[in-house]
C-alpha cells in the first residue's frame, strides 16, 4: 500500500506514479475534515471550482489532485451534496 505525501490524506496509484490529495488529520473539534453536503463542503466546492476555471489541464485530467479532491467533497458545480 503506498504512503501518501506528508501533510496528504489519500493517495492513488496512477501509471506507477502517487497522486496525493486531500489535507491530512481531523478537523479542530476530532471530527472529520471533509464533510459533504454542508456549508464548508459548499465553500470548498465554489472555491475549487475557480481552480478548475484557472488550471484547465488539471481540470481535465480525472487523476489530478483537484479532481480527486472535488470527488472527495462530492461536488457538483459549485456546491457540495450529501
Amino acid at each position: 500500500m503506498a504512503k501518501p505525501a506528508k501533510g496528504k490524506a489519500k493517495v492513488k496509484i496512477v501509471n506507477g506514479k502517487r497522486v496525493s490529495y486531500g489535507q491530512a488529520g481531523q478537523a479542530k473539534g476530532g471530527g472529520p475534515r471533509v464533510r459533504a453536503g454542508t456549508p464548508k463542503g459548499n465553500a470548498y466546492c465554489a472555491r475549487s471550482a475557480g481552480q478548475m476555471k484557472k488550471h484547465p489541464k488539471a481540470a481535465s485530467n480525472p487523476n489530478s489532485p483537484l479532481r480527486l479532491s472535488r470527488k472527495r467533497w462530492k461536488c457538483s458545480g459549485k456546491t457540495s451534496r450529501k
